[in-house]
């Protein structure tokens, strides 16, 4: 395939969302796509989003947006309880598609999604972006080469600042309710724990414990007061493929200083992959990354420049908010158009979901569990 892939966004809300923070902006940076259409709930935005972003149609029915002959592959970019419906939608057109973490509410319905993508026999991927950043890649590489000789252990930090000051903007607030598996466990946790075993190997079993700390929030634009359900401390003790024993912290909530930190203990070295900057605070899969090591005992880490060959979009596309987006579009195109398999698809994405049931299951019955991986 020579031509551009053409792309549709779901979700694609001209004033906030991550459409236009991140996936937009990296879909017009790289010379493989071309945005074709948008769509929204409503007409007013959905015109709006076509009129700001160039884009020649807008819709409000996803049906249409999928089945319009100017489209290839399908972006889901809206909240996590109507994916299931999209993604249904999309696959009935026949396209690609590419569906935000996480896939779906409930374990059940990413299984369902899952079976479908198979059935329908399209390009699928799931938006675990972390995976793309250049120093999760570099570090991932470092540890397969050997630089730390066997991994022995690994602790992950890391503490968002959403929520902080018991404030939360209003298109935030649905995250709050654990009904829309959107919370801290979900997203927070999800994106920290697949990069830690995108890096180290998978988990194969653990134990762990959920907390609810902060409850009360006032929702920024009309003072009005919410009740929290969804976690927003998990702690999680896990053994992964090799043997390594790994403990991760992940909370919201941070009023300050709030990073991702993840350190990874070999028999020949040692590793640290940590954030800066402002988007620091937002978690491992926005967040600007640097990669330190050692292997001499009893030294300090130093920084290992990242090098530039993991860095493989356009300068245009190297924003903080966009730049792991990127590298995940420019790596799904290369499969869309060699049939490889380079992404994370929806096989992955159902994978964590059941990391994550293993998780609260052992939260709620103070087992250890074993994590399925099939």
């Amino acid at each position: 395939m020579d031509e551009k892939i053409r792309v549709g966004v779901i979700g694609a809300n001209p004033d906030r969302g991550w459409a236009a923070r991140a996936h937009i902006p990296a879909l017009r940076a790289l010379p493989g796509y071309d945005v074709t259409a948008v769509g929204t709930s409503r007409r007013e935005s959905a015109d709006e989003a076509a009129r700001r972003f160039g884009v020649p149609h807008a819709f409000t029915d996803a049906h249409e947006l999928a089945a319009h002959p100017d489209v290839d592959l399908v972006a889901i970019t809206v909240k996590v309880p109507a994916h299931r419906e999209l993604v249904r939608a999309v696959l009935d057109a026949g396209k690609h598609v590419y569906c935000e973490w996480p896939l779906a509410r409930t374990t059940h319905e990413a299984e369902e999604l899952t079976k479908l993508v198979e059935d329908a026999g399209v390009r699928h991927a799931i938006g675990l972006q972390a995976r793309f950043s250049p120093a999760v890649q570099y570090a991932r590489d470092l540890v397969a080469d050997g630089y730390v000789g066997q991994v022995s252990s690994v602790n992950v930090y890391s503490a968002r600042g959403k929520g902080a000051g018991a404030r939360i903007p209003s298109w935030a607030a649905y995250t709050l309710d654990q009904a829309n598996a959107a919370g801290t466990l979900e997203v927070g946790a999800g994106h920290t724990l697949d990069a830690m075993a995108y890096i180290t190997g998978a988990v194969t079993e653990l134990s762990a414990e959920l907390a609810l700390l902060h409850s009360d929030y006032t929702v920024e634009e009309t003072a009005e007061t919410i009740k929290a359900t969804s976690p927003d401390q998990i702690l999680v003790n896990a053994v992964l493929t090799n043997g390594a024993m790994a403990s991760v912290h992940v909370h919201d909530a941070k009023g300050a200083g709030g990073c991702t930190r993840i350190e990874i203990a070999g028999t020949d070295g040692d590793l640290a992959i940590t954030s800066s900057g402002p988007a620091a605070a937002q978690g491992v899969q926005i967040g600007a990354l640097a990669v330190h090591g050692s292997q001499e005992p009893g030294s300090q880490l130093t920084e290992l420049p990242v090098p530039a060959r993991y860095l493989r979009v356009p300068e245009h596309a190297r924003d903080v908010e966009v730049v792991n987006v990127a590298q995940l579009y420019a790596r799904l195109a290369d499969d869309i158009r060699t049939g490889g398999r380079s992404t994370p698809g929806f096989h992955e994405g159902l994978r964590l979901h059941r990391l994550l049931d293993a998780v609260r299951l052992s939260a709620e019955n103070g087992r250890r569990q074993t994590v399925a991986h099939g």
